[in-house]
């Protein structure tokens, strides 16, 4: 049976597994999700990107001590964390149903804006920020109305090139964990557009680079990380000037406890939009698949992000993101007491365990003819009386299901 022990890195020792790192993998130079430590050279290098990583004692010649955790620290309130800021709480202002189409028209404009854009930069072209200011309004509106259908949208959309979708759903997450946090509109768009822009030095990456599953030399590792400088010239040059804007695009490789880059800073050093734009690349790229790793169950991200505040992200904002998406974010495959498979339309901020489902294969586990809708925090049982709850959440794609597929 697997078993997987957090591991501080000063604490490796050859022969062990390495199955997961404390960021994504396509931060750090090592082969994709799995490889044996041979020896000191693959500890120092695993010291110098990672605090922790996962050791699968299963596949380990040599087992793991006891995990080590970060110590706990006095929490700020939000307003705190935005002194001089006249934060505000958000009211749901519409239903699902009537803010759906709303939504999806906002969000197949700002991706195909966004794809005419990077096309645009990555064929030499300037950055067309006047348009890239017009494209997030309707997506902002949307979220602040209502931002369980943007959410959705985000998990759904599929674009040809994973920049493209990177970009826009980190915009929306952005926004939602924003309009969570009561930021006005004015820090709302400044979200949006960073969420949106702060990759767009990747345009000037080799393809071959981004989508490698090998080892990568240390100055093709290099060339990795220098998008950040490369974005933040595009920015620079196309005349946009908005410092928020500028620090996501410049910080979002940052990390809480100092070992990120470009500048290894830590806390409160890194500048607030940044540690929110870190919280947001993360979680779009882990739920996303990408040539070198496959997506994970919003859930299961959620966890983990959890797992790193304090260590990769400031806790009061994993915190608050958690509260913005969700313990079963839309776009997540559930399994019901019933044996039904159902997918996560939307939440209820007020009782997260019950959302909106669409059950999409019964009890057998066979695709539904007609898929039909359950609104948890109403239908607590099934037609023979039993307790209907979650009980498990899925891998994305379980039993074949195609979730670019699902039309509402």
């Amino acid at each position: 049976m697997l078993e997987v022990v957090k591991v501080n890195t000063a604490d490796l020792q050859a022969g062990m597994y390495v199955s997961g790192l404390d960021r994504p993998w396509l931060e750090v130079p090592f082969p994709v999700q799995g490889f044996r430590v041979d020896g000191p050279e693959d500890i120092m290098r695993l010291q110098q990107y990672c605090q922790y990583v996962f050791i699968d004692t299963v596949k380990s010649a040599h087992q793991p001590p006891a995990a080590k955790h970060a110590v706990p620290r006095s929490r700020k309130s939000v307003q705190e964390i935005f002194p001089g800021r006249r934060l505000k709480k958000y009211q749901d202002s519409t239903g699902w149903t009537d803010e759906y189409p709303r939504a999806k028209a906002a969000v197949d404009q700002l991706a195909e804006t966004v794809g005419t854009i990077f096309d645009q930069v990555a064929t030499g072209g300037a950055l067309d920020v006047l348009k890239v200011r017009k494209s997030v309004d309707p997506m902002i509106d949307s979220i602040t109305r209502n931002p369980d259908a943007c959410i959705w949208l985000a998990r759904m959309k599929q674009q040809d090139s994973y920049t493209y979708q990177h970009s826009v759903g980190a915009s929306i997450w952005a926004v939602a964990l924003g309009r969570q946090l009561g930021l006005p509109r004015a820090d709302l768009r400044s979200l949006a557009i960073g969420g949106l822009l702060f990759d767009v030095g990747k345009l000037g990456v080799p393809a071959d680079l981004l989508r490698a599953t090998r080892k990568l030399s240390d100055e093709e590792f290099a060339e990795v990380r220098n998008h950040v400088n490369r974005g933040v010239d595009m920015i620079q040059s196309s005349g946009l000037m908005n410092r928020d804007v500028l620090d996501m695009v410049a910080h979002h490789h940052e990390r809480h406890d100092g070992s990120g880059y470009p500048q290894g800073l830590a806390g409160d050093k890194i500048p607030i939009y940044a540690r929110i734009a870190a919280i947001v690349d993360c979680y779009d790229a882990i739920t996303s698949h990408r040539s070198y790793a496959r997506a994970i169950p919003p859930s299961v991200a959620i966890k983990m992000l959890y797992e790193w505040r304090d260590i990769e992200f400031q806790a009061e904002l994993i915190e608050e993101f958690i509260q913005a998406v969700g313990i079963y974010p839309a776009g997540t495959l559930v399994e019901l007491s019933s044996g039904e498979v159902a997918v996560v339309v939307a939440e209820y901020r007020t009782r997260r365990l019950r959302p909106r489902v669409m059950v999409l294969l019964d009890a057998a586990k066979q695709p539904l003819a007609d898929l039909k809708m359950i609104d948890m925090l109403n239908q607590t049982a099934t037609e023979d009386g039993q307790p209907l709850d979650i009980v498990n959440s899925l891998e994305p794609e379980a039993y074949g299901i195609d979730m670019t597929a699902i039309k509402l």
